[in-house]
């Protein structure tokens, strides 16, 4: 089957190297224009098995994300951290333990190929 990622994997634009259609007989190139020659289906479709591949074995990645807290909070904890230790004020260490116990806890829910 042809597709955008297929050809995207293989270093072609969708915004200035092919349009793709499907007129109800599957997905074909409906216009080339890339200086390139044009790859064969069999090309586009290991491209797309590659793609594939690298999404799964990333997929981790993106289930992680949203659920982290934000990046924001993270370095505010942290600065709040360094400025306790600088000042000796008051405990502000728990800030940055909760922080870090919302990303270990993400992390051991998708770990990385069976590890974290």
């Amino acid at each position: 089957m042809i597709t955008t990622h297929g050809l995207e994997q293989l270093g072609f634009d969708p915004d200035k190297d092919f349009v793709l259609s499907d007129e109800g007989n599957g997905v074909f190139i409906k216009e080339w224009n890339s200086a390139s020659p044009q790859p064969s289906q069999a090309e586009i479709e290991t491209a797309e098995s590659e793609w594939q591949a690298e999404q799964n074995a990333t997929q981790y990645q993106r289930d992680r994300e949203p659920e982290y807290p934000p990046v924001g909070d993270q370095l505010d904890a942290i600065l709040k951290h360094l400025n306790y230790r600088r000042t000796q004020g008051e405990d502000l260490v728990q800030d940055l333990d909760d922080i870090v116990g919302a990303w270990l806890n993400v992390k051991s829910r998708y770990p990385k190929n069976g590890s974290n």
